[in-house]
């Protein structure tokens, strides 16, 4: 029997239509293009060109498969990941491994700040340390919204948010496509020294989010809680890999059309190395009016994914500690790192991938948990994993324990 902690929903009076759960799974892919993907994505692109197009494919079929996981953990449980941690570690653990997961929400949380108050500057002109408090204050209305009008209403401004993403990150290819050689020769793995490396494990930290994992099991089982009639769990976990497949598909494109336009447009051009510096490079190549977009599609990202990232922020700190903060009180407290940084100078693009690295080293905390909890029969009954998705589960979990290991020897002993 699964685990469960939440009243029986019936089974009665459900349609399919109800259970296309188009909602949980395009907030959870929030994470996966927010300003950390941005300054990740046009590094690799102005730098190296398409050397690491292969990363983002990798990365969001690895993407697909833990988000579906952890879905389906949610459906199958009736509890979220931290919450079944929670049960099932000792209090010395437990709050070791709530520390660690509190860091990691907090780089996500800061990452996302400091991108929209980038495109604020980009977009206004306004002083980095004030666009991050605007960025905060208006993450504090969205997450009113969802606590005053409820879920699906949160689901419905995150939507509208990541329609402006996709738009404002897309549009440029319109004006200067790439090279379709040049870009399936990105798809053939490769490294060319240590910094492409780096740049790939900070690739891979903002596409794999571990913050993302904890939270798409509380989002799936929120929606649509617990019921103890098998064939409806069944239902909506089936339903539920037509929601991850959408929004993961149409962040792997976001993300694959951010590296295809600085690989394009932007490679070689000094100062491409920061944002504010492939903004204008975009504005000079492609015109003052994608660059205006460009610069609307990083502030949707920051604004929606900064509210998201406290969510999850919550969820784990609920779950791990049994300690309920409100959103907004959480979202004061985790907005002071952000605007920290932003009010020392330190320059934004830097911090951005610098914290997407140490997304990347939380990954396999949140990742073998989740494939070690949906792999066991005594937690999901009949919804335990088939073996085939153990076998990539386990292998993706490999790769990116493995990709942070050669990035750990190769740094240690400065070989490029």
């Amino acid at each position: 029997m699964a685990i469960s902690t939440l009243p029986v929903k019936p089974a009665s009076g459900r349609k399919w239509s109800r259970l296309l759960l188009m909602g949980p799974a395009f907030v959870a892919a929030i994470a996966y293009v927010d300003p950390g993907n941005v300054a990740a994505n046009l590094t690799a692109g102005a730098n190296y060109g398409y050397l690491l197009v292969w990363v983002l494919v990798a990365a969001n079929a690895m993407a697909v498969l833990v988000q579906y996981q952890s879905a389906k953990l949610g459906l199958a449980t009736g509890m979220s990941l931290p919450e079944i941690l929670g049960k099932r570690l000792g209090t010395r653990r437990r709050r070791l491994y709530w520390v660690q997961a509190e860091v990691v929400a907090g780089a996500t949380d800061m990452a996302e700040v400091i991108g929209g108050a980038v495109a604020l500057n980009l977009l206004f002109g306004l002083p980095l340390l004030a666009g991050g408090v605007i960025i905060g204050l208006a993450s504090m209305l969205l997450l009113a919204l969802q606590s005053s009008k409820g879920q699906k209403s949160f689901e419905y401004a995150i939507l509208v948010l990541l329609g402006i993403i996709a738009v404002g990150f897309v549009s440029g290819l319109f004006v200067n496509p790439p090279d379709a050689g040049s870009a399936l020769g990105g798809l053939v793995p490769r490294f060319e020294g240590t910094d492409t490396v780096l740049l790939a494990a900070s690739m891979l930290g903002a596409t794999v989010m571990p913050h993302a994992i904890y939270l798409h099991s509380a989002l799936a089982r929120d929606r649509h809680g617990f019921s103890e009639d098998p064939a409806e769990r069944t239902r909506l976990i089936r339903a539920t890999r037509f929601d991850v497949a959408g929004a993961l598909m149409l962040a792997g494109v976001v993300n694959i059309a951010m590296l295809l336009l600085a690989a394009s447009s932007l490679r070689g051009i000094e100062g491409t190395d920061t944002i504010a510096g492939a903004h204008a490079a975009v504005t000079s190549a492609l015109g003052p009016v994608i660059g205006v977009v460009f610069a609307i599609g990083l502030l949707a990202s920051g604004l929606a994914s900064t509210s998201v990232g406290c969510y999850a922020g919550a969820t784990i700190m609920g779950g791990l500690l049994k300690v309920k903060v409100p959103l907004l009180t959480r979202r004061m407290i985790t907005l002071i790192p952000a605007l920290v940084i932003l009010g020392a100078g330190i320059e934004p693009t830097l911090a951005l991938v610098l914290s997407q690295v140490l997304l990347s080293f939380g990954i396999p905390f949140a990742l073998i948990p989740l494939i070690r909890l949906t792999g066991k029969r005594d937690v999901m009954g009949i919804h335990t994993d088939s073996m085939a998705l153990k076998v990539a589960g386990w292998t993706s979990a490999t790769l990116i324990v493995g990709l942070n290991c050669v990035l750990i020897a190769l740094t240690i002993t400065g070989q490029s």
